[in-house]
C-alpha cells in the first residue's frame, strides 16, 4: 500500500453479524431463528461439554445434539466424524462454542454441507471472523479460504471468558495480537484494516495485563474480547505472512499448542520483518506504547508471564532444521525475503526464549 496521491488498495468487507456485550449469550436462540435454522448441532471440546449442555438447554427443541470432540489443528479424522454426526442428526446449522478448535471443526463441517455457522467464542482466537479453514493430516496442516467457512453470526459475551485461566487468556490474546501485527504489513494491506489492526493491538495491550492481574475484571475482559474481534477482522481482511506460516508449520509438524506457539514466535517474526516494514512497526510500537515493535511485544509477554521459548512448550531442538526446511520448501509472500539461514536463526532465538534480535538487513 502506498500513501499520498498514489493511494491504491482493495478492501473486501466480510458479511458477518456481531452481537457484543456481557450477557449476550442468552440471545443465541433468537440468533438461530434469524438464520432460519431449526436443528442446531452444538460443537465444542470435551472440556467445554458443560457449557455446550447449558446452551442446548437454552435452545430446547432447536438443539439437535452436541459433538464435543473438537481438538487442536482439526485432524481430518475428527472433521470426518463431525460431518457424519451432522448428517446423521440432519443438522441445519452449527453452533461452535469455545475456542478456535471448536470454530475450526464447525468450519470443516460447513465446507461440505454449506450450512451456516453461529460462533460463541470463549477465547481470543479470532477465527470466528474469518473464512479461513484448516485441516491437519500426516503432520501437515493445510489452510485455505472459502466463504462457506465464514460464520454468519458471532456472539461475543465477555462474561463467558471469565473462566479462562489467566495464562491461557494471555497466550490466546497474543494470538489475536499476531493477527493485527501481520495485517499491518500484509501484501494486501489497506487503510481500513490497518486502522482496525492498530486499535486491536491497543485494546489488547490495555486489557490483557489487567486480565492476568485479575481474571474476574469484566471491564478488562471486555477490552480483550473487543481486541480479539478486531484481530479476527484483521485476519479475515488480509493474508498473513511469516509469523502465521511458521505457527501452522510448527503446529502441524510437532503438535505444539496453538496460542502458545503464536505467543513465543510473534516478537521474533516481527523483528525479522522490521526493517522491511517500517510504517507497520511504527504503528505496532505506538499501539503498545513502546519504542520498538518487536521488543514491545516481548516485554508485554514478560510482563504477563507467558511462555517465551519453543522449548518450554514442547519443541525439540532437532525440529528447528526440519521446520526451516518446510518454510523454504513452501514459498509464500513476506515483506522481507526468506532465507533458510534467517529462518533457522529466528527459530533458534525463539527456541531459547531470547529477546528478539535486531536484524540489520531488509
Amino acid at each position: 500500500m502506498t500513501s499520498g496521491p498514489k493511494l491504491s488498495f482493495v478492501y473486501q468487507a466480510s458479511p458477518s453479524r456481531v452481537v457484543f456485550g456481557a450477557g449476550s449469550f442468552v440471545k443465541a436462540p433468537e440468533e438461530i431463528d434469524r438464520l432460519g435454522a431449526k436443528r442446531a448441532l452444538i460443537i465444542t471440546t470435551p472440556g467445554r461439554r458443560k457449557l455446550g449442555e447449558e446452551l442446548a438447554a437454552r435452545l430446547g427443541s432447536k438443539a439437535a445434539g452436541i459433538f464435543d470432540r473438537a481438538v487442536m489443528h482439526v485432524p481430518v479424522k475428527t472433521a470426518e466424524a463431525g460431518r457424519a454426526e451432522a448428517a446423521r442428526l440432519d443438522a441445519d446449522c452449527y453452533v461452535a462454542i469455545g475456542g478456535g478448535s471448536a470454530t475450526g471443526l464447525a468450519k470443516a463441517i460447513a465446507l461440505v454441507s454449506g450450512r451456516p455457522i453461529l460462533c460463541i467464542p470463549t477465547t481470543y482466537s479470532g477465527s470466528e471472523m474469518t473464512p479461513i479453514w484448516g485441516l491437519t493430516e500426516a503432520g501437515i496442516k493445510k489452510n485455505a479460504r472459502d466463504s462457506r467457512a465464514l460464520p454468519k453470526t458471532v456472539i461475543y459475551d465477555p462474561a463467558l471468558t471469565l473462566g479462562m485461566p489467566e495464562k491461557l487468556s494471555a497466550t490466546s490474546g497474543m494470538n489475536a495480537v499476531a493477527h493485527c501485527v501481520e495485517a499491518l504489513y500484509a501484501q494486501d494491506a489497506n487503510p481500513i484494516i490497518s486502522l482496525i489492526a492498530e486499535e486491536g493491538i491497543r485494546a489488547m495491550a490495555r486489557g490483557l495485563p489487567a486480565v492476568v492481574k485479575d481474571p474476574s475484571n469484566l471491564e478488562a475482559r471486555s477490552s480483550a474480547l473487543y481486541g480479539a474481534w478486531l484481530g479476527g477482522v484483521s485476519l479475515g481482511g488480509t493474508t498473513m505472512a511469516l509469523h502465521h506460516k511458521l505457527c501452522h508449520i510448527l503446529g502441524g509438524a510437532f503438535d505444539l499448542p496453538h496460542s502458545e506457539t503464536h505467543t513465543v514466535l510473534l516478537p521474533h517474526a516481527t523483528a525479522y520483518n522490521a526493517a522491511a516494514a517500517p510504517e507497520a512497526m511504527e504503528r505496532i510500537a505506538r499501539a503498545l506504547g513502546a519504542k520498538s515493535a518487536a521488543q514491545g511485544l516481548y516485554d508485554l509477554e514478560v510482563k504477563m508471564g507467558t511462555p517465551l521459548s519453543l522449548q518450554s512448550i514442547g519443541m525439540k531442538r532437532e525440529g528447528i532444521e526440519h521446520a526451516a526446511s518446510l518454510v523454504i520448501a513452501n514459498p509464500f509472500y513476506n515483506s522481507r525475503p526468506l532465507s533458510k539461514e534467517g529462518i533457522r536463526a529466528l527459530l533458534e532465538d525463539a527456541f531459547a526464549g531470547r529477546p528478539p534480535r535486531s536484524w540489520s538487513d531488509a
